[in-house]
């Protein structure tokens, strides 16, 4: 069942707001009529449908009172089981609407990628899973600018940071809606190229994605807080930037949180890239603290944040992704590292909806619980 009292209370505070926003005192002041325009715009969805769904309603119950009439009765019949599940349809949508928004979807997103067990192999997976990110991005319109990166000796990335941002596509939906689920310790399983005997080797590599945090979000006391400090930036990039003392690197005093970025010749840019990627981290720990607070009530929703748990699985010999989070398998490994997530995304966001309707209670019933992490390979 619908919560039909709250549903009338947010239709009745929608057209309240209406009006307030056409009084000339609300209109001269541009602070309380922004205040106002944005929960008017965060309402109306809800609004419209719950209205929609009212004479949707009305309309079921005078259908229904002409099936007693003999001369409605044959069309009534007709339309009831369309209204109905028109009303159906609507009572899921509205269900969703309800559903509780992070601010943070909206953002763009800090991407970290980093190789982890497995050596050489690792760094190759960890640039396999940079350009499989970055085609995605590419796919979706977004814009991927390189922070920080630093390479292999035989190749691939010990560790690349990435800012990616775009537009919303809905209003609502970002980057940080749609890559959210990316982070945690990701698998491959295929034959090294320099393995000689053709055996089938394992390695990790970790993601995290980090909301972009504005200077809003995370204050910085730049005097008392960070250690600043400049070198000459050095590894692979182009003699340019071995002659430049351009790389930043900064201390953050409170938390022991140390950042780099030699990406740009300009001390100027390479300090402003480094703090970005500081203030997301800082916004991280705190919004890991938070979610720590209600962590019994969230430990099997897939927007967890323990990022040690296997999330995903890259078999190459049987063409076989897995995400192990909601017992997903694909056999179409080339589309998906080729930038083709839409698929297992669209999965998880899924999932995170029905675990956060059963919890809300609006389900209607128990919604399956994430799967746990397991072995399958």
């Amino acid at each position: 069942m619908l919560p039909v009292d709250k549903l009338g209370s947010i239709a009745r505070r929608y057209h309240e707001l209406e009006d307030m926003l056409c009084r000339p005192e609300i209109v001269g002041d541009r602070s309380a009529f922004q205040k106002l325009s944005k929960e008017r715009s965060e309402l109306e969805p809800v609004a419209h449908a719950f209205e929609e769904y009212d004479a949707l309603t009305k309309d079921i119950h005078s259908s229904e009172a002409a099936l007693n009439d003999p001369e409605l009765r044959e069309l009534a019949e007709a339309e009831l089981p369309e209204l109905q599940e028109k009303k159906r349809s609507l009572e899921d949508n509205i269900r969703l609407l309800l559903l509780p928004t992070d601010p943070s979807d909206q953002k763009n997103v800090i991407l970290e990628i980093r190789a982890g067990e497995g050596g050489e192999e690792a760094a190759l997976f960890a640039a396999d899973l940079f350009k499989m990110y970055a085609k995605y991005a590419e796919n979706r319109g977004w814009k991927l600018d390189v922070m920080s990166i630093s390479d292999a000796s035989a190749g691939g990335y010990k560790e690349v940071i990435a800012l990616v941002s775009g537009r919303p596509t809905d209003g609502k939906n970002g980057v940080y809606s749609q890559l959210r689920f990316e982070g945690g310790v990701h698998r491959v399983q295929r034959v090294p190229a320099t393995e000689a005997q053709g055996r089938i080797h394992t390695s990790t590599a970790t993601v995290a994605v980090l909301p972009e945090a504005e200077d809003v979000d995370v204050h910085i006391d730049e005097a008392k807080d960070l250690e600043i400090s400049i070198a000459a930036s050095g590894g692979p990039g182009g003699q340019g930037v071995n002659t430049t003392n351009s790389a930043v690197q900064i201390l953050h005093k409170p938390s022991g949180i140390i950042v780099k970025c030699q990406d740009e010749r300009s001390q100027i840019k390479n300090k402003a890239k480094a703090l970005k990627v500081l203030r997301s981290r800082l916004l991280d720990i705190e919004r890991e603290k938070a979610d720590a607070a209600v962590a019994a009530e969230r430990r099997g929703m897939v927007s967890t944040g323990e990022r040690s748990m296997k999330v995903r699985t890259y078999n190459y010999p049987q063409n076989r992704v897995t995400d192990h989070r909601i017992k997903l398998t694909l056999n179409k490994l080339e589309r998906i590292v080729a930038g083709d997530l839409s698929e297992i995304i669209s999965a998880l966001q899924s999932h995170r909806q029905a675990e956060l309707l059963r919890a809300g209670g609006l389900d209607g019933g128990a919604a399956p619980m994430m799967a746990g992490d397991d072995d399958d390979g």
